[in-house]
């Protein structure tokens, strides 16, 4: 029998979890490669991010605590129109792309596929979101210093860095200079305190993320009351 070589990786050239100089071109040669290999990529101007597999436990609680964190303020505001599309690349062709971990569009005018499109969200044909976050497990320090420049670039309001080891929350808010500082209360979640989400991190080191969620639920549900 004839043993047939395997396909060679089309991430092999390329380091892991580092930004690398690359061209726009390298960038898409990876997005468009129909090798069923798990990978992320992120671009700004001529550097190259690569992530390949599967997240692990932390990282996939966290995602899925602050998705459902998502889901659970949209239910509780029904007056106002949320879509949640985490994971989803965004690009702004020639320059940056990236996949946050989170994303959310504020309004009715939120980005929706149509056949025969690209799968991603073309920034060059709709607005950019009301808000990033990205779950950091190993990817703190590029998430509050490259992807933050890079968020900060596409010019989208309001970015979160989620210390899945620190149990914190690092809320940054666009200015008009185009930079981002820190920030105590949510804009696109119009009043919720960032204290309130290291709170409920807080909580995962001894419950579970479906507990945290109906913790934050109540929370919420007296933050809207005290408001009202």
């Amino acid at each position: 029998m004839t043993s047939m070589p395997l396909a060679k990786s089309p991430t092999s050239p390329w380091l892991q979890n580092r930004w690398q100089r690359a061209t726009w071109a390298d960038y898409v040669a990876l997005r468009d490669d129909p090798s069923p290999e798990r990978i992320r990529l992120a671009f700004n101007e001529g550097w190259l991010w690569v992530t390949i597999g599967a997240e692990g436990i932390g990282h996939a609680a966290v995602s899925d605590l602050f998705t459902s964190l998502l889901f659970l303020w949209a239910i509780q505001h029904p007056d106002q129109v949320f879509s949640s599309l985490g994971r989803c690349l965004l690009e702004r062709a020639e320059v940056r792309a990236s996949a946050p971990d989170l994303v959310l569009y504020v309004g009715s005018d939120y980005p929706q596929w149509q056949p025969r499109e690209p799968r991603w969200i073309d920034l060059n044909q709709t607005r950019v979101p009301d808000l990033v976050g990205e779950i950091s497990d190993t990817t703190l320090a590029s998430d509050l210093d490259e992807k933050k420049h890079l968020y900060a670039a596409l010019g989208i309001p309001e970015y979160w860095v989620v210390d899945v080891r620190g149990q914190r929350v690092f809320a940054f808010l666009l200015q008009e200079n185009g930079e981002y500082l820190p920030g105590e209360t949510s804009q696109a979640l119009a009043g919720l305190p960032i204290a309130l989400l290291n709170e409920t991190l807080e909580r995962l080191a001894q419950d579970t993320n479906t507990s945290a969620a109906a913790w934050l639920s109540q929370q919420m549900t007296n933050l809207n009351q005290r408001q009202s």
